[in-house]
């Protein structure tokens, strides 16, 4: 280990906006109160309970957890909406504390195993592409460092010690586990950044978590540890499910935002990845990127300079336009990397719009460029004022939490309440159970309501 305490407190402390900055923070006093309140008590029972942990809940709906290195531990909402009790949440908790305790994430960034393939808040794309990742680089490099499978099974031990030390069934820890795998299969894959992607399954983790479970357990009444199935599911209650649309969404290949009233089309295909600080677009392949940030600048020409500046890029042609009713700029220039000599080419439109200056770059291999143009011009000069008040008032589904009126299955009671029949295994999915499930009456279980 390279890395000293003090300089893993200060990674921390310098990454966090950064990643605060890219997803945004969840507002829910009730949540960031609980999680605080069990981050803190497990902190305190921890190997190294002096670090400065700190525990937030990001405004993703991505299926993730994540820590930095000095005690930085994080949730995504989307993550907290797949938890069925406050022991998996507990369970995973302790999982990333681990981490941070047994230094994992500083000895992977002292190693400086990062992927060849850059990944851009979730899209693929090539490294040449690596200084259009706007948002802090050292943070995102910190986000997609992959723990090696000894460092996940250590994780997962320190979890099972952690969570049943502050009183819960860990055992359930297990079971999240088993979901999230059946998560990864159901999507032919690994959407990234999803917490498979980063903390890779050890052999046998099911069989291994609920052995180490029975162990931790062996000298303790197991009456007396927690599930909390019913208190964690009624925090969820109102809680926003999937892309919240006040932030941006994408509708049949457009792409609006009801706050700032603007929209424009996507190329069909391509990944879309929306975050609080810029939209990012991708094919399939990653041999193009677009991107759409805005400028801190109050002028087309500061905001031009900037970019040239900022991005070390050498101009090769620029002009000023009107943009359906909007002052604009176009550029053309060239980045070359100084280490590999590889040259892509740039174009970006600086628009000007309700007092705001907006970059879109669309981003190409030098050999490549001329073949994107057509989808990056077809996107970037349809950018338009949003006007439908339909897609202004576009209401994001949340979870609603529900009680059995009756003994029944799981899905009897999904179509009582009239989910959608291509939903049904979703939700199944997000509440822990098979279809054919039986509640009792007075179980909670989840379903999705727009509201």
């Amino acid at each position: 280990m390279f890395m000293s305490e003090e300089q893993e407190i200060a990674i921390g402390k310098q990454n966090d906006p950064s990643i605060v900055a890219m997803y945004g923070l969840y507002e829910n006093e009730r949540l960031q109160k609980f999680i605080n309140e069990k981050g803190q008590q497990m902190a305190k029972i921890s190997h190294r309970p002096n670090l400065p942990f700190e525990f937030k809940i990001l405004d993703s709906p991505v299926v993730n957890a994540f820590a930095l290195p000095g005690g930085y531990v994080y949730f995504t909402r989307g993550i907290l909406a797949h938890f069925n009790n406050e022991a998996e949440f507990a369970g995973v908790l302790g999982h990333e504390i681990g981490h941070v305790t047994a230094r994992h994430g500083a000895s992977q960034q002292s190693k400086a195993t990062v992927a060849q393939i850059l990944f851009i808040g979730g899209l693929v794309a090539s490294p040449v592409f690596r200084e259009f990742a706007q948002e802090g680089q050292q943070a995102m490099q910190l986000l997609f460092l992959k723990y090696g499978r000894d460092d996940e099974s250590q994780s997962d031990e320190l979890g099972v010690e952690y969570s049943t030390a502050i009183g819960y069934d860990s055992r359930h820890m297990a079971n999240f586990f088993k979901l999230l795998d059946q998560m990864r299969k159901d999507a032919g894959g690994e959407a990234l950044p999803t917490f498979l992607s980063t903390h890779p399954d050890p052999y046998n983790r099911y069989q291994t978590v609920n052995a180490l479970s029975d162990k931790a357990q062996a000298n303790i009444d197991k009456s007396t540890l927690k599930t909390g199935r019913t208190s964690y599911l009624q925090m969820l209650d109102g809680l926003i499910y999937g892309n919240d649309p006040r932030q941006g969404y994408v509708d049949n290949s457009m792409f609006y935002h009801p706050e700032l009233k603007f929209q424009f089309p996507i190329p069909a295909d391509w990944q879309t990845i929306n975050t609080p600080s810029q939209v990012q677009m991708a094919p399939k392949d990653g041999n193009a990127l677009m991107l759409l940030t805005l400028a801190q600048a109050e002028t087309l020409e500061a905001a031009s300079a900037a970019v040239l500046e900022n991005y070390k890029l050498t101009l090769v042609e620029k002009k000023s336009l009107t943009l359906n009713g909007m002052k604009a700029m176009a550029m053309v220039a060239d980045q070359v990397n100084e280490q590999t000599q590889e040259k892509i080419r740039v174009l970006t439109y600086l628009i000007s719009y309700n007092g705001l200056i907006y970059n879109f770059f669309g981003v190409a291999k030098f050999e490549a460029f001329d073949n994107m143009i057509p989808y990056f011009n077809k996107t970037m000069r349809n950018f338009k004022q949003l006007t439908d008040q339909a897609k202004i008032n576009k209401k994001p589904e949340r979870i609603s939490i529900k009680s059995a009126p009756r003994t029944t299955s799981l899905e009897s009671l999904l179509k009582r309440d009239r989910m959608p029949e291509d939903r049904l295994k979703e939700l199944a999915l997000i509440n822990g159970f098979s279809l054919d499930q039986q509640l009792t009456r007075g179980d909670l279980y989840k379903i999705i309501v727009t509201r």
